[in-house]
């Protein structure tokens, strides 16, 4: 008896993608199912970068359908296809980007910029088109640590292009200006420069734009919410309480204004000693996981004080290009990961398939 595609549908339908948690068929991954002569053959296409991942995930497919009755072989073709999602009302989308994630604690000194690089190489490293906004007006710091010089081109005098750095487009105040010049900006000629920097610079077909926010609730936060179409956020803690007080405020200030949260990443866990490999929670334990069970937020992970990463993005090298291969690397991909999943699952932008409406006098 040949087999027929409502069987191929039901047992689709049965199988969880390990990453996402749910099956095939509702995420609608799978695609253009055909049978010949009891050959199967599948599309399945990921809602998220997913490069580290795609072959188990295709084996998975693949060993399922070949246990199926009557199938005498299988074919699964796999790859991703990243779209535009929902941003607050109001706010349209930025040229030439999909989805932007903002980067945000409420305290400094948490390792929020680091972690912002990190995520963007891992989104980078797992497939996606990606590129980073250093939105600390007063502290730029992304230009060393993607190790980028010089100052942005201009082709038609009114835009700005994109600087690269490790595969990254990058626009940062910190290309603009001399390195120890300092910014003595009020609020208003910093969010406007924030915004200038945005709407300016030609990004180029990008999945994802990270936007590494100074830390705080203040002027360029605000302008964010209300202005810059966003589609969620990351909050970057320790497990410090006094950074969890702090952290907790960039939470709730992005809940008022409508912004997802995407999850919490808890840096500086836990440190192992390089000379004896003792691990110590030098700032406490499980603080980040209390503030997701309060919120009902997603931990996207934890990362250890470890001085390969302060070293690696100061040298302009970030641990994701400097060591992609090392167990830190695989924490941030795996943040990425998760991170562009809980976009995917968010609902789609419709905008574009929406006509201009035009009313003349006539």
């Amino acid at each position: 008896m040949a087999i027929s595609e409502s069987q191929i549908q039901n047992a689709l339908k049965a199988l969880i993608d390990p990453n996402t948690g749910r099956d095939f068929v509702s995420s609608k991954s799978a695609k253009n199912i055909q049978i010949k002569d009891g050959h199967v053959s599948v599309d399945i296409v990921l809602g998220y970068p997913a490069n580290s991942v795609m072959a188990s995930v295709q084996a998975l497919v693949a060993a399922e359908l070949r246990s199926l009755p009557d199938v005498t072989g299988v074919t699964v073709n796999i790859g991703s296809r990243i779209v535009a999602h929902s941003v607050q009302r109001g706010v349209g989308l930025l040229n030439g980007v999909k989805n932007v994630i903002a980067v945000a604690s409420g305290k400094g000194g948490v390792g929020k910029s680091t972690t912002s690089v990190n995520l963007a190489l891992a989104l980078a490293a797992e497939g996606a088109r990606v590129g980073i906004l250093d939105a600390d007006i007063y502290g730029p710091s992304q230009p060393q640590m993607l190790g980028i010089s010089g100052r942005p081109d201009s082709e038609d005098g009114k835009s700005i292009e994109p600087m690269m750095g490790h595969g990254l487009q990058a626009m940062s105040i910190g290309f603009l200006v001399d390195t120890d010049t300092p910014m003595v900006w009020r609020g208003p000629m910093v969010t406007g420069a924030l915004e200038q920097l945005l709407r300016d610079t030609r990004w180029k077909e990008l999945d994802y734009l990270v936007i590494d926010l100074p830390p705080g609730t203040g002027d360029i936060q605000l302008t964010l919410a209300q202005k810059v179409p966003v589609t969620g956020a990351v909050i970057v803690t320790t497990p410090q309480d006094i950074a969890l007080l702090d952290a907790r405020k960039g939470l709730k200030m992005f809940e008022k204004v409508g912004i997802p949260i995407l999850g919490i990443v808890e840096n500086m866990s836990t440190h192992i000693c390089s000379n004896c490999g003792h691990e110590e929670h030098i700032f406490g334990a499980g603080g980040a996981a209390h503030m997701c069970a309060d919120y009902n937020v997603e931990l996207l992970g934890s990362l250890p004080l470890d001085i390969r990463i302060r070293e690696q993005a100061d040298s302009g090298t970030p641990t994701v290009v400097a060591e992609p291969d090392s167990a830190i690397a695989s924490t941030y991909k795996e943040i990425a990961r998760k991170t562009a999943i809980k976009i995917a699952n968010l609902s789609l932008d419709h905008t574009s398939k929406f006509p201009n409406i035009v009313i003349q006098n006539t």
